[in-house]
């Protein structure tokens, strides 16, 4: 049915929109996703999301449990509009969730901490498996909650006297270049078909306007 709702939706959308989501959900992914711990400032919480957006990853998951993570639009640009977002403010069942979800997909849990036994991100190997990075704020770093269930501990390498980037431009520098390792490594990065199909069909529904009741009238067609 989903197949058929998406088509009778993009009736209601221009030619240009539809060959544009198509072309970006060619180089969207799931092989690497983005988790966020209490990212408290509003420019670097829109920043990270306009960056995955760029990048094409696809899922952003929010841990709140401290902060409300903020977007701020004219920083992110309607980038927000385009990702799956995930939010958890439970520390012990979101927790659960959110990590025992992940796992359950094959993702292992990469922090990015310069305080850890770590590897550079030139060592970082994605033919292991799919990757989900996690971040947190510049003054506290990650919690010790959130660093007991990392599989492994990432790095970007410093030359300076600062010992740390701004979370957002951590987050671009790590995502550019594993993002170049998946486009030139032989791995199966991209979405499959049953994705880009629920994913078409959220965006459709954001870009309609009464998308609801569009969607009401077709039901009352069959």
């Amino acid at each position: 049915m989903s197949a058929e709702l998406v088509s009778y939706l993009s009736g209601f959308v221009k030619a240009r929109r539809l060959q544009n989501f198509e072309k970006v959900l060619e180089n969207r992914t799931r092989y690497i996703t983005l988790v966020c711990e209490d990212i408290y400032q509003s420019h670097n919480a829109s920043a990270l999301v306009r960056t995955c957006d760029c990048f094409g990853i696809q899922d952003f998951h929010i841990i709140e449990r401290k902060n409300i993570f903020d977007i701020n639009p004219e920083i992110a640009l309607g980038a927000s509009n385009w990702l799956t977002i995930n939010r958890y403010k439970d520390p012990d069942d979101d927790f659960n969730r959110l990590f025992g979800g992940l796992r359950s997909k094959g993702y292992r849990i990469v922090a990015t901490t310069p305080h850890r036994k770590s590897v550079s991100l030139s060592e970082l190997d994605l033919k292991k498996g799919p990757v989900s990075l996690i971040f947190g704020t510049e003054k506290d770093g990650l919690s010790d909650d959130i660093l007991k269930e990392a599989d492994e501990f990432l790095r970007i390498e410093m030359f300076g006297f600062t010992e740390s980037f701004n979370v957002s431009v951590s987050a671009g520098i790590i995502l550019y270049d594993l993002r170049m390792k998946l486009i030139q490594g032989n791995i199966r990065w991209q979405l499959s078909d049953e994705e880009k199909l629920a994913i078409k069909l959220d965006w459709l529904r954001k870009s309609i306007k009464g998308s609801d009741l569009i969607e009401k009238d077709f039901y009352g067609k069959i």
